[in-house]
């Protein structure tokens, strides 16, 4: 589901992620500067001038992409994320929560042991799908909260679009559905794949909606969800404990870390790290992608933060953890020191021990939601998102096919425009068939 992409998800929104991509300028099209004779030699010569143009530059794979201006020289302050930001897992960790959750449903839900012979694919979802709770539909949703007919799935069978428009009257989805409300009880009915951990949590869940399905097995779609994420979660223990003894199995190294750590506090930067993750496992995972003294390079180290309430709550209360105990201590903390790791707290009382100002602080994370939006709307930290999910969306654009495509599209939509009064012989006829190919175009889907 997620191993392919198309000019829809371009133009709109990516299957995986948003890229823009802008119309040609109007000197690429000839339409509206020299008259023809008729419409099939006007896109004979547009088609001719689209194969002369030089093809756009490659995208930098491993480029930074700016949504707003950044002087780095007012940035005083840089923290980091763990899971997904520093620690980049192998596909090895997708495998293991499939599998962990998969064992939780079978011996503690008591789902039936056929389940048990479901493989996780790690190529079916992928990140920023969104699933009906109420319906057990996985979708994709544009910017405009519409449905892509053709993207919806029930387990791993393709949902039919009349059966679609059938279930929701329209492609347009509420936005009720998704955003929370001022109430929080009232609990959105779709949920969207954000993070990278959702990833083999979805894959589980629709190959045991698609096993009940084939085995006739009755089932509520909104219990299915929750008994998998409950199971997922209460993997997630085991999780931690298998990925810290044997920590090179998970983990992909990245040797140059250590020097850009250094880098910034040569420059006279002040580091910090807030994760979700426990001590013990990231004190692992540390140890191999800077060495035994990483800690060293934090001013701050904040573990099992509960992201993203770390960042909304008003109160609760910031612990020291002692490492030699590993529990954590009572006492109040009136003051932040290099070298204490602490548990839990809120982003209010980090501000106020360290008296950092919202705009010279540069925050990285993976995740949209828990990591960067509020700290960004709520006290106007600039933000950096790590999305390794662009690599497969950066890789397909640089592909001569789909310059090629893109550029054509472009072409014959603004010869489409230029042409629409036109009162040449069969101009309705010429222009119904361009706008047929533009669809067709649309509709193409490449790979790298």
């Amino acid at each position: 589901m997620g191993s392919f992409f198309t000019f829809k998800n371009i133009l709109g929104v990516a299957r995986r992620n948003e890229v823009k991509i802008f119309r040609a300028p109007l000197n690429y099209s000839i339409s509206n500067k020299v008259t023809f004779d008729s419409l099939d030699e006007c896109y004979i010569k547009t088609k001719e001038l689209c194969e002369s143009k030089r093809l756009p530059p490659n995208i930098n794979i491993k480029g930074v992409f700016a949504c707003n201006q950044l002087d780095l020289s007012e940035i005083k302050v840089y923290g980091f994320d763990y899971d997904y930001t520093l620690a980049c897992y192998k596909p090895a960790m997708g495998y293991i929560l499939y599998n962990l959750g998969r064992d939780v449903l079978i011996n503690k839900f008591k789902y039936p042991a056929g389940i048990m012979d479901l493989e996780y694919n790690p190529t079916f979802a992928v990140r920023g799908l969104h699933y009906d709770i109420e319906k057990g539909l996985l979708m994709k949703l544009d910017s405009f909260l519409q449905i892509e007919l053709g993207s919806v799935y029930k387990g791993l069978t393709k949902v039919q679009e009349s059966d679609v428009l059938h279930l929701y009257k329209s492609r347009k989805v509420p936005l009720k559905y998704i955003e929370y409300h001022h109430n929080r009880n009232i609990v959105p009915k779709m949920t969207q794949l954000a993070d990278m951990f959702s990833v083999p949590e979805m894959s589980l869940l629709c190959n045991i909606a698609e096993y009940f399905e084939q085995n006739d097995i009755h089932y509520h779609p909104e219990i299915l969800f929750q008994d998998v994420k409950n199971s997922v979660g209460q993997s997630h223990t085991k999780m931690h404990n298998l990925v810290a003894n044997d920590t090179a199995t998970f983990l992909e190294k990245n040797p140059t870390f250590e020097e850009f750590f250094k880098r910034l506090i040569g420059a006279g930067k002040q580091l910090f790290l807030i994760t979700n993750s426990p001590y013990k496992f990231v004190h692992k995972g540390m140890n191999l992608l800077v060495g035994d003294k990483w800690e060293e390079y934090f001013d701050v180290i904040i573990v099992e933060a509960r992201k993203p309430r770390f960042f909304t709550d008003e109160s609760c209360p910031l612990r020291i953890y002692d490492k030699q105990s590993h529990t954590n201590l009572w006492k109040k903390v009136n003051s932040l020191h290099k070298g204490n790791i602490y548990y839990q707290g809120t982003i209010n009382k980090l501000l106020e021990l360290t008296g950092w100002r919202g705009p010279e602080v540069l925050y990285f994370g993976d995740h949209p939601y828990s990591d960067l939006a509020d700290v960004t709307l709520e006290h106007g930290w600039r933000t950096g998102a790590i999305i390794d999910d662009l690599t497969h969306e950066i890789e397909t654009l640089n592909t001569e096919q789909f310059k090629r495509t893109c550029n054509w599209l472009q072409m014959l939509t603004q010869l489409i425009e230029d042409q629409q009064n036109s009162d040449l012989p069969n101009a309705a006829v010429h222009l119904m068939q361009w706008q047929q190919e533009c669809e067709r175009l649309s509709s193409l889907r490449f790979s790298k």
